[in-house]
């Protein structure tokens, strides 16, 4: 039976699983609080410069394929794709550098020059994440987490010592070099918690690291967001911006609707890509799910400051993609999940979208993206902003081998105060539930609604967790569970 269905934000999540509800007749509008869609995944113009807000990374290139395949589509319909060489570079407290190339036996090599004997280690490493990406991208991670017989299976019951030992345990089993554990640990921190919590079975993500390698979408992620907006739109999706929903209207323990500017919106579903806890505000206080203590017991994966500069001249001695690991990974990360508080010397990731991409800046411009992972909900002020740009540029400097700061033209932040205002998120997180043995498939929160009937979930704080392609995936669980409702 054809349903109305009120989509609350408008994230990769949101996106995708409208695409699957207006694909199966159902009438569907998407509402967005902002001006444009996307969610975090949005983007800044400014002064000839284009930057992507949110993610800027594109991997698992697999996943993509599969979402548009199922509408009979392919990503190059909509954006073109190219694969970055090198995938990213990782500077060092030494200054050294170890670039990771775009294929394993690039990757194999640079093990080889730092550590003699390495190789051999890592691609068996890589042959057993690849195991494990096969068992979890292509098949466990498209189950709904209503379960924990979703996970039993002969290929995990294999893996299940996998289930118990940590990532980090297994990476320094195997490798001394600090360098190399540290490349090692850091594909893990795009499932938002430390290497020493992560399952071991999460090395998964190595080989979608090394084996499927890093791309850009020519114009930033922000052209995935067009492309799955004009897929939706052709299917019959109608969006809503500047629509901010207020509350989710109740009819006993039924969800019939939404509250937009005072407006009713009468609905037979309604689906929420927005955060989870921001959620469950909008309804009375006896039909949410979670208490305010569950959130807090959470292990949130990581906020964010953000600077997005725009430089007038080229920038050397970076790639596309650019970490800086010149620092203590671990005191860094006890700042974030042990005992909450700014970093004192924190690691920090850098973007220069237009050494690839030349439309992104002026000529001979440079346009440049600046993150240091911190604990959400810490003091955000101006000030702090301004001491850790400061801290992080002059190590740039010194690491890089040149001087920037007086190189630029503006720049902008965005930071913790900016999560929770701009897209209501929990304690300003910026990528929701950590992926933690207790946080994983069935033990994070429900896609359905356990006390409002007619109510649904996606996105990272839910299955499959954090990350663009998991929110493609997590869109597409949330439509089969609503299309195989009795309503």
């Amino acid at each position: 039976m054809k349903k109305r269905i009120s989509i609350i934000g408008s994230g990769f999540a949101s996106l995708a699983a409208s695409c699957y509800l207006a694909k199966e007749g159902n009438e569907v509008h998407i509402y967005e609080k902002n001006p444009e869609v996307g969610g975090r995944a949005r983007q800044l113009i400014k002064e000839g410069f284009t930057f992507d807000i949110g993610p800027t990374w594109y991997w698992m290139p697999d996943v993509f394929e599969r979402f548009f395949a199922d509408f009979g589509k392919t990503p190059e319909d909509y954006y073109r794709l190219e694969k970055l060489n090198p995938a990213y570079q990782v500077y060092f407290e030494d200054g050294e550098k170890i670039t990771i190339g775009d294929t394993l036996d690039k990757i194999y090599a640079a093990f080889e020059a730092e550590e003699p004997g390495s190789s051999k280690k890592l691609k068996k490493f890589i042959g057993q994440a690849e195991e494990n990406y096969d068992i979890a991208i292509k098949d466990m991670v498209y189950r709904p987490g209503v379960s924990p017989l979703e996970l039993v299976s002969i290929e995990t019951a294999k893996k299940l010592g996998q289930f118990f030992s940590t990532i980090s345990r297994e990476v320094q089993k195997e490798f001394t070099n600090v360098k190399l554990v540290q490349i090692l640990e850091f594909p893990v921190l795009f499932l938002g918690a430390k290497a020493s919590n992560t399952p071991a079975f999460y090395s998964f993500m190595n080989h979608a690291d090394f084996a499927l390698g890093t791309w850009h979408p020519k114009g930033g992620m922000y052209e995935v967001i067009k492309g799955i907006k004009a897929l939706a739109e052709s299917l019959g999706v109608q969006i809503h911006t500047n629509a901010p929903v207020e509350k989710i209207n109740l009819t006993g323990d039924t969800a019939t609707g939404i509250v937009i500017n005072g407006k009713e919106i009468t609905s037979d579903i309604v689906l929420s890509g927005a955060d989870y806890h921001h959620t469950e505000t909008l309804l009375p206080e006896h039909k949410r799910q979670y208490p305010e203590k569950y959130w807090q017991k959470k292990t949130f994966a990581p906020s964010s400051l953000l600077f997005y500069v725009g430089f007038d001249k080229k920038i050397k001695n970076v790639s596309h993609h650019t970490l800086f690991f010149d620092t203590d990974f671990k005191k860094h990360a006890d700042a974030i999940y042990d005992n909450p508080r700014w970093p004192e010397n924190p690691l920090f990731y850098a973007s220069f979208p237009s050494i690839t991409d030349v439309e992104t800046a002026p000529e001979g411009k440079e346009a440049g993206i600046f993150l240091i992972p911190l604990a959400p909900g810490i003091e955000d002020t101006p000030e702090l902003r301004e001491e850790f740009f400061q801290k992080i540029m002059s190590r740039f400097e010194k690491l890089t081998k040149q001087e920037v700061k007086n190189n630029i033209i503006f720049k902008e932040s965005f930071c913790i105060n900016d999560f929770k205002s701009e897209y209501n998120s929990y304690k300003g997180n910026a990528y929701g539930l950590a992926n933690t043995l207790f946080q994983t498939a069935f033990l994070r929160p429900k896609l359905k609604s356990k006390k409002v009937n007619h109510l649904y979930f996606t996105g990272q704080l839910t299955v499959p967790g954090p990350g663009v392609p998991p929110s493609l995936i997590s869109g597409k669980l949330a439509a089969e569970l609503i299309q195989n409702s009795k309503i």
